[in-house]
């Protein structure tokens, strides 16, 4: 709602409404911070060898990291993207929820400032945005000594963009999409993500993305990570 501040309409105004109404009656709603570890099945997530590829790729670590303390934990990323989502501008709109083993502990969603011409590039551009936070997020548990049990598992509902991003043999044909593209693959071959297809239907950030129903809208908010 912040980007009609300048000029304000009736139309506008009563969305507001709605958002104040909604919280209002969802006063008793909870965040649920779980610590224990979620199960995912390793057959999704496929690893290749991609020292041809991007040789010598690894995880950017600063010389003074301080000993991990404590159990290790899993995170986990749901990445997707709203295809000229925005009615006015035909931008797309980013989504991005953050797990730290089951707790949410962060979410984006933006509305970003290109135009793209397919679903493909929202796609690309989304995991980009993705992979950038993965890598900060890595630094700042290390910082903090918090140990990482593996590579960061990422969730994306678009077919392409999964095959793309996996799969070592696969090429670019678009060069505008070159920096999501290497970024996303590179991140793969040094071993900080893992990428699979996850169903539309159960994708957990569709909310974060797009204007759904209300039943929608409380079976997502209120899924439980596995």
């Amino acid at each position: 709602m912040s980007r009609f501040l300048v000029i304000p309409r009736e139309g506008q105004l009563q969305q507001l409404f709605h958002i104040f109404a909604y919280l209002k009656s969802h006063k008793q709603s909870t965040l649920v911070f779980d610590d224990t570890r979620p199960t995912f099945d390793a057959e999704r997530f496929v690893q290749k060898d991609w020292s041809e590829f991007y040789a010598g790729a690894a995880e950017a670590t600063p010389p003074n990291l301080p000993e991990q303390q404590g159990r290790l934990v899993l995170t986990t990323y749901f990445v997707d993207a709203d295809h000229a989502g925005c009615r006015l501008t035909r931008r797309l709109h980013t989504g991005v929820l953050i797990y730290v083993n089951r707790a949410p502990i962060l979410w984006y969603s933006k509305r970003q400032n290109t135009v793209k011409s397919s679903t493909y590039s929202s796609k690309f551009c989304a995991m980009r945005t993705a992979i950038d936070r993965i890598e900060g997020l890595w630094y700042k548990l290390r910082m903090l000594a918090v140990g990482l049990d593996g590579p960061t598992c990422v969730l994306c509902d678009n077919q392409l963009v999964v095959l793309s991003s996996t799969a070592p043999e696969t090429a670019l044909k678009r060069k505008h999409n070159a920096i999501n593209y290497h970024q996303t693959r590179e991140a793969q071959a040094a071993g900080i993500v893992l990428i699979a297809k996850e169903p539309t239907k159960t994708n957990i950030i569709d909310f974060l993305t797009k204007s759904v129903p209300g039943p929608r809208l409380r079976e997502l908010s209120g899924t439980v990570l596995w």
